[in-house]
């Protein structure tokens, strides 16, 4: 999800090379080493204040793992704020909890992975070029694991409440139609092409924003921000139409604890993966810059 390199690592190489130098009696230089410059037009895979070749050091298990992590603590942060408190935060509670987790989430495994916890960011930078598909598909199991955990998790601590029901209640899942948040006593709610629609647009929304908060031109220490609160009001549209995805992960890993989110589960995978990839094609188109395999 992240892509940049930090300006204090810039100058620990710098202040390195200047030790060295005065250690073998050479002249010392302000001026900053040429190894550490970054054309404005390069690609990186680094996380926000971590140096890009120190993020080529890590291992890909531990990438997968952060992945797995990652996502375990996004599913748990949002679902589990949408069933196990959803009725006293309300859907800005619930939005808010998905936009937080995920901005410190940047910040804290973004340094590993790059923090994409969401199969349809993955996509995306493969398309670009940015991960090889050995890599990215390890991520996306690694995501779909940790989300299946945290699924269960939220599972274990709700069916706790003497009053919750697995088939009305569920987990939060995804839906249209009868399994909308809009339905009512006998009245479908949004349906299929609105869900369609919203997850299409919404995940590319998410996407680019993610993609471009990391560019070299952006001010990228900003980019969990950026990126936690546009997740935020993608929920705070979307959540009343069908509980919002815009991750696949998420929605897989709840789906089998709802009656009927199973036969519509499909359309909250395809889509916020068409949705992630037309995000890439919208970054592509208007930074032009991709290249960079992790």
């Amino acid at each position: 999800m992240l892509s940049w390199r930090s300006h204090d690592s810039r100058r620990v190489l710098a202040t390195s090379r200047a030790a060295d130098l005065s250690g073998k009696g050479g002249a010392v230089s302000n001026q900053e080493p040429s190894s550490s410059r970054v054309p404005s037009n390069s690609p990186s895979s680094a996380a926000p204040g971590i140096d890009h070749i120190a993020q080529e050091h890590i291992s890909e298990p531990k990438k997968a793992v952060a992945e797995a992590l990652g996502t375990f603590v996004l599913v748990l942060g949002g679902v589990g704020t949408a069933v196990l408190a959803g009725d006293r935060v309300g859907n800005v509670g619930v939005a808010l909890a998905f936009g937080f987790t995920l901005l410190f989430l940047v910040y804290a495994i973004g340094p590993i992975s790059g923090c994409h916890v969401n199969p349809a960011v993955t996509l995306a930078n493969l398309l670009l070029g940015r991960i090889s598909a050995v890599a990215a598909g390890a991520y996306v199991v690694a995501q779909l694991v940790g989300a299946f955990l945290a699924g269960v998790v939220i599972y274990a601590v709700a069916k706790g409440r003497p009053t919750y029901d697995r088939a009305a209640d569920g987990l939060a899942a995804n839906g249209w139609g009868a399994h909308s948040p809009s339905a009512g006593a006998g009245l479908n709610g949004y349906g299929v092409a609105a869900v369609v629609i919203i997850e299409v647009v919404l995940t590319a929304l998410l996407v680019f924003v993610v993609l471009s908060s990391t560019d070299q031109l952006a001010d990228r220490p900003l980019a969990g921000l950026s990126i936690g609160f546009t997740l935020a009001v993608c929920h705070l549209i979307s959540i009343p139409v069908d509980n919002t995805s815009v991750n696949p992960a998420r929605s897989l890993a709840v789906a089998p604890y709802q009656d009927g989110a199973l036969a519509q589960v499909w359309v909250f995978v395809v889509f916020p993966l068409i949705g992630g990839a037309l995000g890439a094609l919208v970054y592509r188109g208007l930074f032009g810059r991709y290249k960079g395999v992790n």
